[in-house]
């Protein structure tokens, strides 16, 4: 049975004259994580930050008010 890349599967591997190889480092960023969702972990701290204030208040009702004058 003759599979359909059997005339190429040998050659040698292609090496460009015009373009130089790539070191690792420069390939190995190529893969390297990236912040995707910018300001994301922000946004998830500032959302936790106000729950635990509403948490707080609700424990708490003097929390964050002005103190009282009595007449």
């Amino acid at each position: 049975m003759t599979d359909q890349y059997d005339d190429i599967i040998n050659l040698p591997h292609h090496v460009s004259e015009r373009h130089p190889r790539m070191s690792m480092e420069d390939r190995a960023a190529q893969f390297a994580p990236f912040a995707a969702l910018t300001g994301h972990a922000d946004a998830i701290r500032q959302t936790a930050r106000s729950v635990a204030e509403s948490y707080e208040k609700e424990e708490n009702p003097e929390y964050g008010s002005s103190p009282r004058q009595t007449d």
